[in-house]
């Protein structure tokens, strides 16, 4: 066996400390490694296949890595992502997004011609549009039927509502009828398998093969059981994992790849620092905590306020942030981070192995 199955790069002789500027985002690859490997595991546990979202890292050799340690294939959220990845040599790709319009419907059949591809539909409007597109097609391309199981977001509300539309993606010229999946909400991943799993019961009675049985999340992975009608999962944040992870109890801090790195910039009164990231680095999001991150060097310390490009820091320690101090934030969602920064650099511990672009970045369509 390699010594290097993911094919992931080593570490060169220079620390980070001495090649990054702040505010930047550090990626640690022997954290990605143990993440990676750690979340197939439990997928061939539970007896599923592994299908990554690659919305979370945004590039194609983590994408990679991903493939190399089992994964069947990769899903992305929108056309340009999954362009990215096709440009790339990935050639089974799952987009989980409603694809509308025409112009969108003209890229996806031109993708289609270069990988396998499967998308995803919760109405006649959304099929309709779809067979247009691919009526005259060489090839049928993959529908699979979204079902809302509590995220109440796209997705039909009852497994009739899902018979329905596979009836109806199963008639329509260039379509195949591949399956049902869902995004469960928190908590609910193992009720959200017992609703696919009557939804695809109803379908195959109706005599409609159904091949796919998708779900996906990864707060509620480690905590899945076993259910003999899922045949694919699709975790995303898995691979770096972050504060909202932590806090949800499916990693520890140890299993955080994606730290941002700051600089204290100022300390102008006690109990107050200021670091020169703000919301075009950490982002917004709370996710019903309180503060913008998790300060490793300083537990003490919470990210109490952001603005564009400043983050105020309080602390309850007689031990000042000393100005030009270098400190790692665990951001509150690693996903939304990865699309905020045109690259981020790769390291493995205390060592720099180089700056890495983030390929698949803003690409929304």
């Amino acid at each position: 066996m390699s010594d290097n199955p993911l094919k992931l790069p080593a570490a060169g002789a220079l620390r980070w400390r001495e090649v990054v500027e702040t505010p930047a985002v550090l990626i640690d690859l022997d954290v990605v490694e143990r993440n990676i490997r750690r979340c197939q595991d439990q997928c061939d546990r539970l007896g599923v296949a592994i299908r990554p979202h690659i919305k979370t890292h945004k590039l194609p050799l983590l994408a990679h890595a991903q493939l190399a340690a089992g994964a069947i294939g990769i899903t992305a959220q929108k056309i340009g992502e999954a362009e990215v990845m096709a440009n790339e040599g990935i050639d089974d790709i799952l987009i989980t997004f409603n694809i509308v319009g025409e112009r969108k419907l003209e890229r996806l059949r031109r993708l289609a011609e270069r990988c396998r591809l499967s998308v995803v539909a919760d109405s006649a409007s959304v099929i309709e549009g779809l067979a247009r597109a691919f009526a005259n097609a060489s090839s049928e391309i993959d529908v699979l039927v979204e079902c809302d199981t509590g995220m109440h977001r796209c997705g039909v509300l009852t497994p009739e509502e899902a018979l329905n539309l596979a009836r109806l993606i199963s008639d329509s010229s260039g379509l195949r009828f591949a399956g049902v999946m869902t995004y469960p909400a928190p908590g609910q991943g193992n009720a959200a398998c017992e609703w696919l799993d009557h939804a695809a019961r109803l379908i195959r009675e109706a005599g409609i093969e159904t091949r796919t049985v998708s779900s996906g999340g990864t707060p509620d992975l480690y905590a899945m059981k076993r259910h003999t009608s899922l045949t694919e999962y699709r975790p995303g944040s898995y691979i770096y994992n972050d504060r909202s992870l932590v806090n949800a109890g499916a990693c520890g801090v140890k299993d955080c790849a994606l730290t941002v790195l700051t600089t204290v910039i100022s300390a102008p009164a006690d109990g107050r620092a200021i670091v020169d990231a703000g919301t075009k680095v950490l982002t917004s999001d709370l996710f019903g905590m309180s503060g913008y991150g998790m300060v490793l060097e300083r537990p003490d310390c919470a990210v109490i306020s952001l603005n564009e490009e400043h983050g105020r820091i309080e602390y309850a320690s007689e031990q000042a942030p000393v100005v030009g101090e270098l400190l790692r934030i665990v951001p509150n969602h690693a996903c939304v981070v990865s699309n905020m920064v045109d690259s981020v650099h790769l390291v493995r511990g205390e060592y720099y192995v180089r700056a890495e672009p983030v390929a698949a970045r803003g690409r929304i369509t």
